[in-house]
């Protein structure tokens, strides 16, 4: 058998500070420590449950923040920026996936570092009106391949809201406790590490029972999206077939999930080059 781990960062235990979030920043050796420890936690209870392959989708940022140095020779790693669909380039290659250190949607009250794809971009994601987090236009792309998440790792937020809402067979482990967007409470490392083996132990035997469940969108994909300046959606707009909604918003009419998916990354992209 074959798992998918996609990671992020913003979800991690101890992450509050931008200077965690970013190469060449004063904290961000230690949250590539702590992101590769839990990592590794993991994958390695994923081998002793049967799993002989594991990909490791490195996916905040720029993509290349795990010390791949440290992982076990069963894993394979996706790095770098921009890729095809993003945080789960290659899932439909797996049999079941995980999500660790994976955030609240933009908006979201004492959640850290709250957003959808792009802070900088994106206010809002509506997918078949329904507002989406990461975890959740994530979930769809694995259902689209028939693929179940199973686990979900991260901020305390996203797992009592949108995972417990939309995805209720899968096995929740809270890596903090979110005060505000630049503050969290979380457990020592020690507890988080036996926290994820237990929960990894607890999501493949539910798996192998036929416990858990894929989660599919309906199509045509109706796609939403707010974003943060009116210039971003004038770009958007440049997309034959968008309809302009509002000054910030626009929406596009998508065959599937992975349509939609590509778009929104191609909008972001297209914005954060108005900036430069």
């Amino acid at each position: 058998m074959k798992a998918y781990i996609s990671v992020d960062m913003e979800g991690m235990p101890f992450i509050v500070s931008k200077d965690h979030l970013s190469p060449g920043m004063p904290l961000f050796e230690e949250a590539r420590r702590i992101a590769t420890t839990l990592v590794i936690s993991v994958a390695e209870e994923l081998y002793q449950q049967g799993f002989t392959e594991v990909i490791v989708a490195d996916s905040h940022g720029s993509m290349v923040n795990l010390d791949v140095e440290r992982l076990p020779a069963y894993v394979e790693v996706i790095r770098g920026f921009p890729r095809p669909l993003s945080m789960v380039t290659a899932v439909e290659e797996a049999d079941a996936v995980l999500f660790l250190g994976y955030h609240a949607k933009a908006g979201t009250q004492e959640a850290t570092f709250d957003h959808t794809y792009s802070g900088r971009v994106i206010g809002e994601v509506l997918v078949n009106g329904v507002e989406v987090s990461e975890f959740l236009l994530n979930t769809y792309v694995a259902g689209h391949y028939g693929k179940p998440v199973i686990l979900v790792a991260g901020d305390e937020a996203l797992l009592e809201w949108d995972v417990a809402l939309y995805t209720p067979w899968v096995v929740k482990v809270p890596l903090k406790k979110g005060l505000g967007r630049y503050s969290a409470r979380s457990p020592s490392l020690e507890k988080v590490i036996a926290m994820l083996k237990r929960g990894t132990a607890e999501a493949v035997q539910r798996f192998k029972a036929g416990e858990t469940r894929k989660l599919v969108a309906r199509e045509p994909i109706e796609l939403r999206v707010t974003f943060c300046s009116t210039a971003y959606a004038d770009a958007a707009c440049l997309t034959p077939g968008v309809e302009r909604l509002s000054p910030l918003s626009v929406k596009y009419t998508a065959k599937n999930i992975l349509e939609a998916y590509g778009l929104m990354e191609l909008w972001i992209l297209a914005s954060i080059a108005l900036e430069k």
